[in-house]
């Protein structure tokens, strides 16, 4: 028992975390898996019983928890400011990016996402100011989970897991391995690691909040707009912006192709390096 104390006392926090998610993520599918669905099945969500109960609680948390708190910040802190640490997340991101550029060989976008976060980091003040946009350097989006599909993990199931976003069993996977390259989760101090993770989640939700505004106006089965949503999105950020023609996207579950544009656009406008709008 004390080999045993000491073998799980040496196991980074962070590290036993993520391997409880993902085994929450893959066991608790198969214990809702006999749960009825009404309406034909989607084959990109076998797991629907498990995702939308999943769905439901994150969608609590957020509206009565992490939504008002990114409002709060919205509204009260002057938008230099937001743009500010935006940027600076932003361009701590570009680490992830660059490795990423440089896994999916694409090397001459990698040297463009480098060139920004030197730029950024030097002339931007650690990425306080987005200098290199200002340049002609845009930012880009590439995570693990596009380079898994870029190695050749095409289709993956919708999953859903507890307390973080939309995503797919290839995408969980790349959170995780991406997690380990992020500089944010590696700060060596647990309360400065903590809060930099809680900061730049109300960061990224107050940048979410026009995205949530469309979702909530639109009467339809949100659940299912999310999904295509989120599919349509990572498909066009796989293949940079020029998906193939001949994968056309499978029709919204909501028959609603606008509305799905207009959620992916925001989403994507957002997540890619926008800064924080402007208060209304």
């Amino acid at each position: 028992m004390e080999s045993l104390a000491s073998i799980t006392a040496i196991i980074p926090t962070l590290a036993r975390r993520l391997f409880f998610l993902v085994l929450l993520a893959f066991v608790l599918p198969g214990l809702v898996g006999c749960t009825s669905i009404d309406g034909p099945l989607d084959e990109r969500d076998p797991w629907e019983a498990y995702n939308r109960a999943m769905f439901s609680f994150n969608d609590a948390v957020d509206r009565n928890v992490v939504k008002p708190v990114a409002q709060g910040y919205h509204d009260y802190i002057p938008d230099p400011v937001r743009s500010g640490v935006s940027n600076v997340f932003s361009n701590l991101d570009d680490v992830l990016v660059t490795t990423n550029d440089l896994l999916q060989f694409k090397f001459e976008r990698a040297i463009h996402d480098f060139s920004r976060l030197i730029y950024n980091t030097i002339l931007g003040v650690f990425g306080i100011f987005d200098v290199a946009s200002e340049l002609g350097l845009p930012k880009h989006n590439e995570d693990f989970g596009q380079t898994l599909a870029v190695w050749g993990w095409q289709d993956s199931t919708y999953l859903i897991v507890p307390l973080l976003p939309p995503s797919t069993v290839r995408d969980t996977t790349g959170l995780v391995a991406d997690w380990q390259l992020d500089p944010v989760t590696n700060i060596d101090r647990e309360s400065e690691r903590y809060t930099a993770i809680i900061l730049e989640t109300i960061d990224r939700r107050a940048q979410l909040l026009s995205a949530s505004r469309v979702l909530d106006e639109a009467a339809l089965d949100r659940y299912a707009f999310v999904r295509d949503a989120y599919f349509q999105l990572r498909r066009n950020q796989i293949y940079d912006g020029n998906p193939p023609r001949e994968e056309a996207d499978l029709p919204p579950a909501n028959g609603d192709a606008d509305l799905d544009l207009e959620l992916e656009l925001e989403l994507e406008r957002e997540l890619e390096g926008g800064a924080p709008p402007a208060p209304k």
